[in-house]
């Protein structure tokens, strides 16, 4: 499985990103996919994930009605939208993917379940 992440960039506090992933080498519908950050000297922290039917969705306490994670099985690809970006958002963002054998699961939300990771995408808010 290969992640390739896009979309990050520089943007003023309260604007807005997207970023893409998109799989390869896998069937991205068989897949949990998930997006993590990493700030410089902080630890890498969970941002959102989504299940592989994309009915069940889970957000950081920090993005919760900023953020919205979301998918396209037909373009082996997962997003982010963000939304009311602050200079707290500051970090490399990372895609994350995981078989997930039931269709209907819960996605996990940390690091260690994800097997397969992106190379990062750098998102700097401006204040």
């Amino acid at each position: 499985v290969q992640l390739q992440a896009s979309g990050g960039g520089l943007v003023q506090a309260g604007g807005s990103l997207r970023l893409s992933c998109a799989a390869s080498g896998c069937t991205l519908n068989q897949y949990a996919g998930g997006w993590f950050r990493q700030a410089p000297g902080k630890e890498r922290e969970f941002v959102a994930s989504i299940n592989r039917g994309g009915g069940i969705t889970y957000y950081a306490d920090a993005v919760k009605g900023r953020f919205t994670i979301s998918r396209d099985n037909a373009a082996n690809s997962v997003y982010l939208q963000m939304n009311s970006l602050k200079p707290e958002d500051t970090a490399v963002y990372y895609c994350a993917v995981y078989y997930q054998r039931i269709y209907y699961a819960e996605p996990a939300t940390p690091p260690d379940q994800y097997g397969s990771w992106g190379q990062g995408t750098q998102v700097t808010v401006s204040s």
